[in-house]
């Protein structure tokens, strides 16, 4: 059955505001203007190369979970960037509420379908043009535009305050200090090795994987920092909400607060959308044609300190286990050995899911889906039944994800489907099965 976007419209307070302030003339005034200022060659490319043959519509988990062919990637393209483009921006308010509907909840930028289009056609970066475009027409769901106005006053995610992540990282040593007396979460370390750097979500809910981190840098020896400072968080909604000042904004802070200490190295925590942000979207658009201070992802991380004998294994993770491949640090990274390697180093009877690696499903919570809220849940669920079917095929009780928003969006299937499978990071399990020296 084919539907129409008209068909699936969804109320959002943000998306309705933001229309009703909208004439076709003020829409075509700005249209216009993004796309001389910001619609490149990339742009005309893409859309000028498509054949419309179709073969993307097989790698998106929205077409593969509806079998509708308007999911399809180039449908996707034809309902709102041929449209804008074929009317010169003349258009109305109530199609740049479909436009947004789409391109922020009906698209994960996962980047899947560029792996299966003949001419390498990104569908993600049209998408992201179009939600850019949306944004500066002021029309942004609601629940993603408070978390960009999060980024824009406290440099973070989750509106934490500076005292509030200080008096975090202090309770979680205080806490890990009772396993390990000599732990210390070291601040303001200038000359360290690395700073590390986390998102927003660790200090408001997941505090459990700072006291984990810590307690494993510690254990190896490392000599490591966080900043004291705005600029801890690494995640950045405001990429994806399309408001691409305050991505700028966020990125430079993160990496000023590693050249204030003068680390050699930013590791970052295990998520996937910060690793895109820092690693390929916020370098760029500030203009540094490389990182100014190097960066890697706990993958790599982990990966080096187990190869490198500064971690070892008091026993294995009882399996079997299945891995989830995180959109941007495989397909956007090219992790997928290194991840495998972690695994098999410490978890028995690994189990792959069929595809997997750069081929592997999204979660369906990437590319700021998650975050455009409760009006949208039910879409990004029930848009991703083949990732049900797809890890109820593994027959697992454990699935590993290093990558917040995975969980988030795994989680919510899971649950939904009825799977009773376990998500982990891996510092989840290094740290529960890892040798540990000197603790009580």
């Amino acid at each position: 059955m084919t539907t129409t976007i008209a068909d699936r419209r969804i109320e959002d307070a943000g998306l309705e505001a933001g229309i009703a302030r909208l004439t076709p003339e003020k829409i075509q005034k700005t249209i216009l203007a993004v796309l001389e200022g910001e619609g490149g060659a990339r742009l005309k490319t893409y859309v000028e190369t498509c054949v419309r043959c179709g073969m993307c519509a097989k790698a998106c988990h929205y077409y593969m979970s509806h079998k509708d062919p308007s999911y399809a990637p180039v449908a996707k393209v034809r309902q709102t960037m041929w449209e804008i483009l074929k009317h010169k921006g003349l258009v109305s308010p109530e199609f740049i509420h479909q436009c947004a509907q789409i391109a922020y909840t009906e698209c994960n930028l996962c980047r899947r379908c560029m792996h299966y289009c003949p001419l390498g056609i990104d569908t993600a970066y049209i998408m992201s043009f179009v939600r850019r475009i949306c944004h500066k027409l002021g029309v942004t769901p609601q629940y993603i535009q408070d978390t960009a106005h999060s980024h824009s006053a406290t440099m973070n995610q989750m509106w934490v305050k500076d005292d509030e992540w200080i008096d975090t990282l202090k309770w979680q040593e205080d806490e890990a200090r009772d396993e390990m007396p000599e732990l210390r979460i070291p601040l303001e370390v200038e000359g360290a090795d690395f700073m590390y750097s986390v998102i927003a979500p660790e200090p408001k809910f997941r505090t459990q994987l700072i006291y984990q981190a810590a307690f494993i840098f510690n254990q190896a020896g490392l000599n490591w920092t966080m900043p004291a400072t705005p600029g801890w968080d690494n995640s950045n909604m405001a990429m994806f909400s399309g408001d691409m000042e305050i991505m700028g904004r966020v990125e430079m802070a993160h990496f000023e607060a590693a050249q204030r200490l003068r680390v050699k190295r930013i590791v970052m925590g295990e998520c996937g959308h910060a690793f895109r942000a820092i690693y390929d979207v916020g370098n760029r658009w500030l203009g540094w044609g490389m990182h100014p201070v190097p960066v890697v992802h706990s993958i790599e991380f982990f990966w080096d300190l187990l190869n490198s004998g500064k971690i070892r294994m008091a026993k294995k993770y009882p399996g079997p286990v299945t891995i989830h491949d995180p959109c941007n640090v495989i397909r956007g990274r090219g992790l997928m050995d290194k991840l495998r390697e972690v695994v098999h180093a410490i978890c028995d009877g690994v189990v792959e899911m069929t595809p997997n690696r750069e081929h592997n499903y999204c979660c369906c919570a990437g590319g700021g889906v998650i975050n455009c809220g409760p009006p949208f849940k039910n879409v990004r669920i029930v848009g991703n039944s083949v990732k049900a079917d797809q890890l109820k095929a593994t027959g697992v009780k454990t699935c590993i994800a290093p990558c917040h928003n995975c969980h988030g969006g795994l989680e919510d299937i899971i649950h939904k489907y009825g799977l009773g499978i376990e998500l982990k990071f891996l510092g989840d399990i290094i740290y529960e099965c890892m040798e540990k020296k000197g603790a009580s």
